[in-house]
């Protein structure tokens, strides 16, 4: 679970960034954060179809 930890640390980042009106800082954090959703999603999914065979 270590990516979706890191995830949740930019998500925080990014609306912590976007309050306080650091626009560069809140979307890169939100590109990072949704970039360390999807490779973490894809290794769930692996993971979970490979204990099923």
């Amino acid at each position: 679970m270590f990516l979706l930890d890191w995830t949740l640390v930019f998500l925080i980042v990014a609306v912590i960034a976007g309050v306080l009106g650091f626009g560069g800082l809140a979307s890169e954090s939100a590109g990072i954060a949704k970039i360390l959703f999807f490779v973490f999603l894809v290794i769930w999914l692996i993971t979970f179809f490979m204990g099923r065979v």
